[in-house]
């Protein structure tokens, strides 16, 4: 039992880490709860799937500039100043979801700039905080520090969009989550400012990276040939870009299960909350996790589970066994998430780490964002239920397909990193 069991060692052996997982995890919530509103927000202002398919647009281009060009500065500077200027960045742009609410305003463009902001800060502070912990804690614990992490994730996404629909539909507007959000970000930056300093550790005989495009040049040439690196990217990018289904969620709950407005917000929350209640099950009981050597082939099969599911879902319309479905993909991409993380962070060396973060970035919330642009398109085309069964569909096909192609993948050994 001990081994299936969450490993809290890198709770007790590092007060750093332990804050800054602490405070990760509650601007997750608050994050998650913003996440409901925002696409709350633009439903009740345009009634259209596609619209809020774009906000999902609207981040996606300023992470791909922010998170490249974030990842040099991760390598280049301290990471914590990084990491701090970012979490001031998004609590300011909370601030302004909260005015913007407050005054009243129904423009979706606002809202769009407002989360483009947004996404630009985390782009930049992402990869500072990946790379943060394997200065944190001993290489042996990075499973665990990294399960450990995705609890805190998935805790905000099973928590916060529960919470954002219950005090929308008991408020009758999304003021409240925006205001709980100002906060939690507050925090984050609280617990990056206590961190120690961490600068750039230069290997004897090479020059200190720069920030600047040149340098995101030097990493994706480091990156070229790496076979298992790139395939933790390529394999997150079919499943989060075919996979998710996310911006369908509030036509799903007023057309797929109905009701009044408050019943619409709260089936909302329960959909979005249940791949994270899947995921936050499955890290709990991921103790088991770090004695897995060949983690690419736990990979492929997460995220095959995950598209099965998720076609699975867009068949189903009785509630509860759509939530079960929506958890059960949320368990298989935890278990992915983990490994690609642990991948990325072993085979890595540090000079590179912000840069190869910045990719990562880029991949794990970009991915999602294009993929909400996916769904609503194919939904604005053919309707919800081809939207999610043909995307959970094309995920397993994917996969399948990548490891075909570098079958390689599939003998990567955790005892032995390889890039």
């Amino acid at each position: 039992m001990a081994r299936l069991l969450l490993d809290l060692t890198p709770l007790r052996v590092s007060a750093p880490y332990r804050r800054l997982w602490a405070a990760l995890g509650i601007s997750n919530i608050g994050q998650q709860m913003t996440s409901v509103a925002v696409g709350l927000q633009v439903w009740d202002i345009t009634e259209s799937s596609f619209m809020v398919g774009l906000v999902g647009l609207a981040q996606l281009i300023p992470l791909i500039g922010f998170g490249l060009y974030g990842g040099t500065l991760s390598d280049a500077f301290d990471r914590r100043l990084v990491g701090l200027a970012s979490a001031i960045g998004l609590w300011g742009a909370s601030a302004l979801l909260l005015l913007q609410s407050l005054a009243g305003w129904q423009n979706v463009y606002v809202l769009y700039l407002i989360v483009g902001i947004a996404s630009a800060f985390f782009a930049v502070g992402n990869p500072a905080r990946q790379a943060i912990i394997p200065r944190l804690i001993e290489p042996q614990l990075l499973p665990a520090a990294n399960a450990l992490s995705m609890i805190t994730w998935n805790l905000g996404f099973a928590l916060g969009p529960v919470l954002g629909g219950l005090l929308v539909a008991a408020t009758g507007t999304v003021t409240t989550a925006y205001a709980i959000d100002v906060v939690a970000f507050a925090l984050v930056a609280w617990a990056m400012f206590r961190l120690p300093s961490l600068p750039p550790i230069v290997e004897p005989g090479s020059a200190r990276p720069k920030a600047g495009w040149a340098s995101v040049r030097e990493g994706f040439a480091f990156l070229r040939g790496k076979r298992n690196l790139q395939m933790t990217f390529y394999q997150d990018i079919v499943a989060m870009v075919f996979g998710m289904p996310r911006a369908l969620f509030p036509a799903i709950a007023a057309q797929w299960y109905g009701g009044t407005t408050a019943d619409v917000a709260l089936v909302l929350g329960l959909l979005s909350a249940a791949p994270a209640a899947g995921a936050l099950l499955s890290g709990l009981l991921s103790g088991w996790l770090v004695n897995v050597r060949w983690q690419g082939r736990a990979i492929v099969i997460a995220i095959i589970v995950w598209g099965t599911a998720i076609a699975a879902f867009g068949f189903v319309r009785v509630l509860w066994i759509a939530l079960i479905c929506l958890a059960i993909a949320g368990a298989a991409d935890n278990v992915s998430a983990v490994f690609r993380s642990t991948i990325l962070q072993a085979a890595t060396p540090d000079e590179y780490r912000g840069r190869l973060q910045g990719v990562f970035t880029v991949v794990v919330a970009g991915g999602p964002r294009l993929g909400d642009v996916e769904a609503g398109t194919v939904a604005a085309l053919g309707g919800e239920m081809v939207s999610v069964v043909s995307g959970g569909v094309l995920c397993v096909a994917g996969a399948i397909g990548l490891v075909a192609k570098y079958p390689g993948f599939l003998k990567y050994d955790a005892r032995h990193p390889v890039p």
